[in-house]
């Protein structure tokens, strides 16, 4: 089910009326629901594929349970590699078995060999990257025994499978959610209330910003060599508004609609496009999944405390793991060794953790010097974006090159209205950079009736300027 869908129009009022209104003395119950509608939710898109999630979640109940009662570390490592063996197997299957099976029948024909190639007729589960990867935070956990399992398994499963953050994330810790169902839940008007103004305002960004982008992004880049060169480059920021209204404003719905039901759920972007390096950059950008990375992977492998081979390394791997983590495409690699690259001057100079605080803060006005820090780092990451988007690598080089030698640099070929679009959401979310999301208002200080005019504003440009619906960009992951 999709969150910009008619029927999830239906679903959520439905949802909130039974929760609040009917089961809100029963905390047991209420957890129940939540659970049988997160299923029915993901199983609105293909019911084949409950069974896999209540399978993993099957398995990391009972693994965290096990490796909790386990009295050495040698039975507590065995019920952890069932757990991880059993996730990262179903991503490998599911996700990674055909691009591997012919990039091996290439490379064997290269060598001469005459190798037939095997893959698999499957389709990719919605969400399976954000699942597994949060069930393996949660046995992780209880192997580092920072968490203690849980033994209901109503409150397990709903924690896997709770409908907001289960396709797209923010990838939720246990340490963080898991709590929350035992918790007793009271509506909170003020929370619910900006939870409601969080969803508008991911709605404008996926359904005015990143659906209007896509439909020229889609044209420019399936002919690239027919555009201009001002053409080219303009499609690529588009695509970078297209991707950042299409995650964050998922994001912004998934933790507005937790909000609703009393839970709450991680910021997964802060602003990230207002960041002055790349480091920066990626401490605002998908959150949830770089911290991830960074406390299962990065600091396991010695993090940045050994010598500059290991920094280097790490932070390689890092990325490049993670661009993989998107997809099975060597694009999606590159993708990630530039941003490593990028990342590399910032880390060998110590200079990674510099900008840490919120940029021109108390200030309405950016400096010279920081708005061509903002620039230049936006410049870079619009660069690697190019071949995430690109089907291919040659593809992606081609599209560079298109760029630079193109002919009719300055001639306009495609249409421009997304601009005011993205102008706009700039504007508000400069104003807000410093608070959890870009339509934060101080109800004491802004009256009612502009506080109407602005959502009244919102849903107009929803309904007038919505283009033909879109598929969530990160589903395919």
């Amino acid at each position: 089910m999709l969150f910009n869908s008619f029927e999830y129009l239906i679903f959520l009022p439905i949802v909130f009326i039974t929760y609040w209104f009917v089961f809100n003395k029963n905390l047991r119950i209420q957890n129940l629901l939540l659970l049988i509608v997160s299923y029915i939710f993901y199983g609105w898109w293909d019911y084949r594929f409950l069974s896999l999630i209540v399978f993993s979640s099957f398995i990391d109940f009972f693994c965290g349970i096990y490796i909790d009662n386990s009295n050495n570390k040698s039975q507590k490592k065995k019920w952890l590699a069932l757990s991880m063996i059993m996730n990262l197997g179903f991503l490998g299957i599911f996700k990674y078995f055909n691009f591997f099976s012919k990039e091996f029948s290439a490379f064997a024909q290269d060598l001469g060999f005459q190798v037939n190639t095997f893959t698999l007729d499957i389709i990719l589960p919605i969400g399976i990257s954000f699942y597994t990867f949060q069930t393996m935070s949660y046995t992780i956990d209880i192997y580092r025994n920072q968490l203690k399992p849980t033994r209901d398994p109503i409150v397990f499963f709903a924690f896997v499978s709770f409908f907001p953050q289960l396709v797209a994330g923010p990838i939720e810790r246990a340490t963080n959610l898991l709590p929350q169902f035992y918790k007793k839940r009271h509506f909170d008007y003020t929370k619910a209330t900006d939870g409601l103004r969080q969803i508008l305002w991911g709605l404008f960004k996926k359904i005015v910003i990143a659906d209007n982008c896509a439909i020229i992004v889609n044209q420019v880049f399936d002919a690239h060599e027919h555009y201009s060169s001002l053409s080219l480059i303009l499609a690529a920021v588009f695509f970078a508004f297209q991707i950042y209204g299409d995650f964050s404003g998922y994001s912004d719905i998934a933790i507005g609609t937790a909000r609703l039901f009393g839970f709450d759920l991680m910021q997964n972007f802060a602003f990230p496009y207002f960041s002055r390096d790349i480091a920066e950059f990626w401490r605002r950008w998908h959150m949830s999944l770089t911290t991830w990375f960074r406390d299962y992977v990065y600091i396991p492998l010695g993090g940045s405390k050994g010598g500059i081979w290991m920094k280097v390394r790490n932070t390689f791997l890092i990325f490049i793991i993670s661009g993989f983590w998107h997809g099975a495409n060597w694009t999606f690699m590159v993708w990630g060794f530039l941003n490593a690259l990028y990342f590399l001057p910032l880390l060998l100079s110590n200079r990674n953790r510099k900008n840490l605080n919120t940029i021109s803060e108390g200030k309405y006005i950016v400096s010279l010097k920081e708005l061509f820090q903002i620039s230049a780092t936006f410049f870079l990451t619009v660069i690697a974006w190019i071949f995430f988007r690109a089907p291919n690598i040659a593809h992606a080089f081609n599209y560079l090159k298109q760029i630079f030698i193109g002919s009719r640099f300055f001639q306009l070929d495609i249409n421009i209205q997304p601009l005011v679009f993205i102008v706009l959401l700039l504007a508000v979310e400069w104003l807000h950079r410093d608070k959890a999301h870009g339509l934060y208002l101080n109800t004491i200080k802004i009256k009612q009736p502009v506080r109407w005019g602005i959502y009244l504003g919102l849903i107009v440009l929803i309904f007038w300027f919505g283009a033909e619906k879109q598929e969530f960009i990160y589903f395919q992951f």
